[in-house]
């Protein structure tokens, strides 16, 4: 939220290209309409404007609506080019592998140097949080970035045949999916290790073709259960007022599913404690987009700070791509954004199920960018990222490629029936 608010701080050269492909969007659409009548009827479409238009609406009862519209004004510009021009350019397979091997290249280059620069530290658990710079602000989004681009790379190894790779492609593949898995591990991101692990759970239930609805109630129990267990959890937080790190990998990931013994657990707990403080003053409107920085720090309960807690509650987020708009934009606003993420998994996996088994490609990197974005909206209860550009790039454009694909689909279904009807005339 920062990068918005002290100076309009822009992500170079994401945003300014983001900002430039918008403003030619606009000019076209002025010209002539050149969006396909198709995409205005996708429910995901439907729903990613609603949540834009409550942002805009909540934006001008914000406690700090210049804060507030500069957040839309971010959120315009990461959404609309890319889900506009992405339905077009990801709705051909030849695209969508462009782009992710782009990406999965990218990628691998920032964590090989991440692993060379940390590696003359000794690969010190300290020297992680800060050695992927000037690539990632930190390890925590990096880590995110690098359990959602895992994945990606095991599903272009997955398109050998497919696409005749030849050898020397295949190794290079092999390659850079080791550097990804050392990258994960020396992460020290506790949540990108665990979301990797979701991911393949996901993917046995996807190949057992467990039904959409079994998966949506095993989540609302889960939800339900933080609910009822919240007073339990808040009772907790004075068992560790220390900061734990450890560079053991099963203590670190021990302690991600511990929130009485970490103090960034703690701390994390603080935070969504202080959101849902927030939610219970303002619950229709919020106190505005983007404004959760500005104003936690009256709600956190002295009995709930941690060691790494701020008295002035100064430079933070809730740590929660729901709770965030739970407390910034109300009730509706969280809602609209669990509908969003419902959407993109059901169009998703749904797609990947009724697309022809014969296209082997498309229906890999159907699913490999399902599972991509699992990693990701499982950070989204621990973190919110979608305002940074490592992040909205991909989730956006994953989405756009969904969303066109369904099209094309629909389309040529609707042909081969027009060519049947034909044909039996």
């Amino acid at each position: 939220i920062e990068e918005y608010v002290e100076g309009f701080g822009l992500f170079i050269p994401t945003e300014p290209i983001l900002i430039a492909l918008m403003l030619l969007l606009l000019m076209q659409q002025i010209k002539k309409n050149q969006i396909d009548p198709d995409f205005w009827k996708h429910p995901l479409v439907w729903a990613v404007g609603f949540y834009l238009f409550w942002i805009f609406i909540t934006s001008i009862t914000s406690t700090h609506p210049g804060v507030s519209f500069k957040f839309l004004l971010a959120k315009l510009w990461f959404i609309i080019p890319l889900l506009v021009f992405g339905h077009r350019i990801f709705s051909k397979v030849k695209n969508i592998r462009i782009f992710l091997w782009l990406f999965c290249v990218a990628m691998t280059i920032a964590v090989l140097y991440t692993l060379i620069v940390h590696a003359s530290y000794g690969f010190g658990e300290k020297e992680g949080h800060w050695v992927m710079w000037p690539f990632f602000k930190d390890h925590t989004i990096y880590g995110a970035t690098v359990a959602l681009v895992l994945p990606l790379i095991v599903g272009l190894f997955a398109t050998r045949k497919s696409a005749n790779y030849g050898p020397l492609t295949q190794w290079i593949l092999i390659i850079m999916i080791g550097i990804v898995l050392v990258g994960l591990y020396y992460s020290y991101t506790r949540a990108a290790w665990l979301s990797v692990v979701v991911a393949l759970v996901v993917l046995l239930f996807i190949r057992f073709k467990v039904r959409f609805s079994i998966l949506a109630s095993i989540g609302v129990i889960a939800l339900l259960f933080v609910i009822f267990s919240w007073d339990s959890i808040q009772m907790e937080l004075e068992r560790n007022k220390f900061e734990h790190t450890t560079e053991e990998f099963g203590e670190r990931l021990q302690s991600a599913t511990n929130v009485t013994t970490d103090a960034s657990n703690l701390e994390r707990l603080n935070r969504w404690d202080c959101a849902l403080e927030m939610f219970a003053e303002r619950p229709v409107f919020g106190f505005g987009p983007g404004t959760y920085s500005f104003e936690y720090a009256r709600f956190q309960d002295p009995e709930n700070l941690t060691i790494i807690s701020t008295n002035f509650g100064d430079g933070g987020n809730a740590h929660s791509e729901y709770l965030g708009p739970l407390s910034e934009s109300g009730l509706l606003g969280m809602l609209l954004m669990l509908t969003i993420v419902t959407l993109i998994f059901y169009k998703s996996i749904t797609l990947y199920l009724k697309w022809p088994p014969a296209e082997k490609e498309t229906r890999i990197f159907i699913l490999v960018m399902s599972l991509s974005l699992v990693t990701y909206f499982l950070h989204g209860i621990l973190n919110n990222y979608l305002d940074t550009d490592k992040a909205a790039v991909p989730v956006w454009v994953f989405s756009a490629a969904f969303i066109g694909l369904e099209i094309g689909l629909k389309r040529r279904g609707l042909t081969e029936k027009s060519t049947n009807l034909d044909s039996s005339k």
